[in-house]
C-alpha cells in the first residue's frame, strides 16, 4: 500500500515514467486485486497499451474482485478491442457489484454496437442527464427505433450546455437528428445557430444544404455552398504560400492541399448531387467514457482496495 501511495503521487506531479516504475514494484512485492488493477489502468490510460492491460486485469478478474473497478477496466479493454459481446459481460458483472455512470453509458454504447437498440435506448436514458451524449444518444436511439414522437419531444427540450464540458452536444448535432426525423424547419434553426460556430466540414454543410433544398430555399442553399467553397480556396491559398519546415514538410503540405481540394470539389458537386436525389447520411458513433479506477487516489475519493472491501461490507 505504501508503494501504490507513493506511486499515485508521482503520478499526480505528472512524473509518469517513475510511477510506472512503482506500480510495478507494487505488484512485485504482491500480486493482488489491487496491484494488478491500478498498473493496468495505467497501461491502458497511460500507455495505450491495451494487450498489456489485458493480461493484467484479466489475472485481477480471476481473483473474484469485490470491486466493481477490475470489471470496468476490463469492459473498456474489451470496448477498444471491439469484442462486444465480451465487453457485456463485464460491464454487467461491473453494474451487479456497483452501478456507477461509466459502465451505465459504456453498456448503453456497446448495445448499440450490437444492434440491441431498445437495450441501448434504456441504458441510455439511465445514464441521461437533462442535455448531455448520453440523452443525446437516448433520443438517437429512438429515431432508429421509429419512436419518433417521443424522440421529437424530448430533442425539443435540448439545450445547449456548457462548451467546454466532456458532455458537449452542439447545434449541429441537434439539427442532425431534427434532420432525420424530416422537421426541416427546426434541422435549418439549429444548423443556422452552428453556422457561425462551427468549422466548415463536407458532412454538415452537405447535410445543411439538403435541409435547404427541402424547404425550397435554393438561394441560402447557393449561398452556403459558395462560402463553404471560398472558405476552401483562402485554405488552399494560404497553404500553398506557407513555407515548409522540419514540423512541415512539403508532403505534408501537399497532403493538405489535395485534402483541401477534395472538399472543394464536394461543394462544387453538392447542389447538383442534391438535385439528383442524393442524401447525405448522419453520421453518428456511439461515445465510450472511462474514469479513474486506480485504488487509493485521494484526488478521485477511491480508498485502497481493502478499504473499499470494508465500505462495501
Amino acid at each position: 500500500m505504501i508503494t501504490n501511495e507513493k506511486a499515485i503521487e508521482l503520478y499526480e506531479r505528472n512524473e509518469t515514467r517513475k510511477s510506472l516504475e512503482l506500480f510495478h514494484q507494487a505488484v512485485e512485492e504482491s500480486r493482488d486485486v489491487q496491484s494488478l488493477n491500478n498498473l493496468a489502468w495505467m497501461y491502458l490510460y497511460e500507455e495505450e497499451d491495451v494487450d498489456r492491460a489485458f493480461e493484467l486485469i484479466k489475472e485481477a478478474v480471476e481473483m473474484d474482485p469485490a470491486s466493481y473497478f477490475p470489471y470496468n477496466i476490463l469492459g473498456e479493454v474489451f470496448i477498444k478491442k471491439e469484442l462486444w459481446k465480451e465487453a457485456e459481460a463485464a460491464l454487467k458483472k461491473s453494474l451487479s457489484i456497483q452501478p456507477s455512470k461509466e459502465a451505465i453509458k459504456n453498456l448503453a454504447a456497446v448495445y448499440y454496437k450490437l444492434g440491441e437498440l431498445e437495450l441501448a435506448a434504456k441504458y441510455y436514458l439511465q445514464a441521461a442527464e437533462n442535455s448531455n451524449i448520453a440523452m443525446y444518444s437516448h433520443i438517437k436511439c429512438l429515431v432508429d427505433l421509429g419512436r419518433t414522437k417521443e424522440a421529437k419531444e424530448k430533442l425539443d427540450r435540448f439545450r445547449i450546455i456548457d462548451h467546454d464540458t466532456d458532455d458537449h452536444i452542439g447545434a449541429i448535432e441537434i439539427a442532425d437528428l431534427y434532420l432525420d426525423l424530416e422537421y426541416y424547419v427546426e434541422a435549418v434553426r439549429w444548423f443556422e445557430k452552428g453556422y457561425n460556430v462551427y468549422t466548415y466540414s463536407p458532412y454538415w454543410i452537405g447535410r445543411f444544404a439538403y435541409a435547404l433544398y427541402k424547404l425550397d430555399r435554393i438561394s441560402r442553399l447557393d449561398e452556403v455552398i459558395q462560402e463553404a467553397m471560398e472558405n476552401t480556396n483562402r485554405a488552399i491559398e494560404e497553404i500553398s504560400q506557407e513555407e515548409v519546415s522540419e514540423n512541415w514538410t512539403q508532403e505534408q503540405k501537399n497532403d493538405a492541399i489535395d485534402n483541401y481540394t477534395k472538399e472543394y470539389n464536394y461543394y462544387r458537386q453538392l447542389k447538383g448531387r442534391i438535385l439528383s436525389g442524393y442524401v447525405p447520411k448522419l453520421e453518428f458513433e456511439p461515445h465510450f467514457t472511462g474514469g479513474c479506477y486506480l485504488f487509493g487516489c485521494k484526488r478521485h475519493g477511491n480508498p485502497e482496495y481493502q478499504g473499499y472491501i470494508r465500505q462495501r461490507r
